[in-house]
């Protein structure tokens, strides 16, 4: 194995969700191609023998694996996959300095160094291996399912465009090149500011105190990520957030370019109540225009559901894990 760095990774179960009696949790690390060192929940069925499917899950953009993810984690591991949580670069329990840096190329990459770890897992099948991507990361998993031919499964669940949200704004509404403009040359006077400074300055995460008149996006955000509902002391979106210039690189980097020549098989999943549906619709359209292999693409749309409803099941139980399991398990055959 490559050269891993020591990490301090706790020990305890400190997870937004109740640990499952069903599955076997231990920590893991692993490395990535930049030589970050990446921390990892592993949960694997209890009593497990032989090679089984393993499904890596990643995301929301700027939380950590204590929190939804490890959520869908535990759950499909209940329902007989070997699965991963991990925390992206540069945040959480993982490695990368400086802290709180985004990266279209090292985040991507982090998704692959995972399928790396688990192909070679003594209880992973390597040819049955999918990847979960949840908010900003289902964009990340869709850029890996078109770089990754070891991915026979992905799901972007809930997801943004994070390179369309940064460049355009949101609903589009900055999308132009003078709106473009003015965002590069603010981030470059950051630069300076930072530097002189001697530290990155914090963005901010998730508005606290809610203002009265908060878009309901915003107050779904707040319930998720300022209460016990999903708040953890390492998450970003819980906390300080990311740097002011920690998505810079998203500005003129799209990710999803070559989608639409994705060969394995895609569930893009979206409530229709949520804000960020449009990157759903869209990515699923962009990747099965002109797609030879859109036969095993799908489009699940949730009635109802808004976007953090799919990070934990909101009220309703919005999640559906039978279909999750049965995407999976048809295409991790």
């Amino acid at each position: 194995m490559m050269k891993t760095e020591e990490l301090e990774l706790t020990q305890e179960w400190d997870k937004t969700f109740p640990k499952s009696d069903k599955v076997d949790h231990s920590k893991a690390t692993f490395v990535n191609r930049y030589g970050i060192t990446l921390a990892a929940d592993l949960y694997v069925p209890q009593g497990a023998q032989g090679q089984l499917p393993a499904i890596a899950v990643c995301g929301p953009f700027g939380a950590v694996k204590e929190q939804c993810s490890g959520l869908h984690a535990q759950e499909l591991a209940e329902r007989g996959f070997v699965t991963m949580a991990f925390d992206p670069s540069f945040t959480g329990e993982s490695g990368g300095a400086h802290r709180y840096m985004a990266s279209p190329d090292i985040n991507t990459e982090d998704f692959m160094a995972a399928v790396d770890f688990l192909s070679l897992h003594e209880l992973v099948d390597a040819d049955r291996i999918g990847i979960l991507g949840i908010c900003g990361w289902g964009g990340m998993a869709l850029n890996a399912a078109a770089l990754d031919t070891r991915v026979k499964a992905t799901v972007a669940s809930t997801m943004y465009d994070m390179t369309r949200v940064n460049a355009n704004g949101y609903f589009d509404s900055e999308n132009t090149e003078e709106a473009r403009y003015a965002k590069r040359a603010a981030m470059c006077a950051q630069r300076l500011v930072d530097y002189k400074a001697g530290e990155y300055a914090l963005g901010g995460g998730v508005v606290d105190p809610l203002p009265e008149d908060a878009p309901k996006f915003v107050a779904d955000y707040y319930d998720y990520y300022k209460t016990p509902r999903g708040y953890h002391p390492r998450s970003l979106n819980s906390n300080g957030g990311w740097n002011v210039i920690g998505c810079e690189s998203f500005m003129n980097q799209p990710i999803l370019h070559y989608s639409n020549e994705i060969r394995s098989a895609v569930l893009v999943m979206h409530g229709d109540a949520a804000h960020s549906f449009y990157f759903g619709k869209d990515a699923f359209a962009n990747m099965v225009e002109g797609n030879a292999y859109a036969d095993n693409k799908e489009l699940l749309v949730i009635p109802g559901a808004s976007h953090t409803d799919l990070y934990d099941g909101g009220k309703n139980q919005a999640i559906p894990f039978d279909k999750l399991e049965a995407f999976y398990r048809e295409y991790l055959r």
